[in-house]
């Protein structure tokens, strides 16, 4: 009788086990749908500029770069430029933008004059993340190995294939490509308090020298 009841009882608990497991299933499916789903809403232009911050400074400035209309009609948006796409990274980049989400609440940026006295500041945050990436998000369209070359104008043609001899990459020539730049600080003139001519266009190691140095 006691060895029945011991049969029973570690039946019972194996079908427990078992509807435990699968219900461990399924609520891991559904959190992983709810948690993609909401990674993927905020990963729309849309989302981008539900905030005036954004709307009605840096996307007004967006609207009338090549990014945002040209003959072929591919779009680059916010988030393929600012969003990287890989799992790890993307993950990274959300919990950095809580940062944003703290300055909107502040204030910090929420009027043209408070936007434009930051853009220096701002600009420099995302060059430095495009630079330490090696332009991640613009390799995703483009890329130096897919070139061709003899398509390109000369001037085009020739300072690609420097920047790739150079180990430049993208960020280090094309600032401004979709937002304003901000204010250059020249030799005339009076004080702007703007980027210098090296913030734009930082000096490359060219390879050869950085081997030299490592050996």
């Amino acid at each position: 009788m006691d060895t029945n009841n011991k049969k029973g009882l570690i039946g019972r608990l194996r079908a427990a086990g078992w509807g435990f497991a699968a219900m461990l299933f399924i609520g891991g499916i559904l959190f992983w749908g709810a948690f993609n789903t909401a990674m993927e809403w905020t990963n729309r232009e849309e989302f981008c500029i539900s905030c005036h911050e954004m709307k009605d400074n840096v996307y007004q400035e967006y609207r009338n770069t090549i990014h945002a209309s040209n003959r072929s009609g591919v779009r680059a948006t916010c988030p393929d430029c600012h969003v990287p796409k890989e799992w790890g990274p993307k993950m990274w980049r959300k919990i950095q933008a809580s940062n944003e989400v703290l300055h909107k609440v502040l204030g910090s940026i929420d009027t043209p004059e408070k936007f434009n006295a930051k853009r220096l500041e701002l600009a420099k945050h995302e060059w430095d993340r495009m630079k330490s990436t090696d332009s991640r998000e613009c390799r995703n369209c483009h890329n130096f190995n897919s070139f061709d070359y003899a398509e390109q104008g000369r001037r085009s043609s020739r300072m690609h294939q420097t920047g790739l001899n150079e180990g430049k990459t993208c960020i280090d020539c094309h600032k401004g490509i979709a937002h304003t730049l901000p204010e250059v600080e020249q030799s005339i003139g009076a004080p702007k308090h703007g980027a210098t001519q090296e913030e734009f266009h930082p000096e490359t190691p060219k390879p050869e020298a950085s081997a030299a140095v490592k050996n």
